[in-house]
């Protein structure tokens, strides 16, 4: 690992999980961490009910843009986290690769995603531990 983890969150269309993720590691972790995110087939839009749910916690994602998966974005990361993509992501040696099972928030309201978020936000609060943890004062 770098003297900055980078981390990559992956997900089908970049539009719900991995957007939601990507949020919530620059919100905890602020500089310690690179934080990107992409998507296989990627979606015109982040989905407007996860960007309610996010708002509702302070993090504004409006104006975040799905983005295409690359080669380039996994070689850059030493973290790649998959939400759902399958085999989309592609493998590289010495890279740490997750699969973190969440429940997909297309087509939901934001009463389904919210859920989704408080679960996502525990599991990058557990990442952050293990990659990133705050100094000791």
């Amino acid at each position: 690992m770098t003297a900055k983890p980078s981390v990559l969150f992956v997900c089908v269309h970049n539009a719900g999980r991995s957007q939601m993720a990507a949020a919530w590691l620059a919100h905890l972790a602020g500089d310690r961490v690179e934080v990107r995110s992409a998507g296989s087939a990627p979606a015109d839009t982040v989905n407007p009910a996860v960007v309610e749910a996010m708002r509702e916690v302070g993090i504004d994602i409006a104006a975040e843009t799905p983005k295409i998966l690359t080669v380039d974005a996994v070689k850059a990361s030493d973290v790649c986290i998959t939400m759902g993509c399958g085999d989309a992501c592609p493998v590289f040696p010495g890279k740490r690769y997750l699969d973190w099972k969440l429940e997909d928030p297309a087509g939901q309201g934001v009463a389904a995603v919210r859920p989704i978020r408080d679960q996502i936000k525990g599991l990058v609060e557990e990442l952050i531990a293990e990659i990133a943890p705050a100094a000791k004062a």
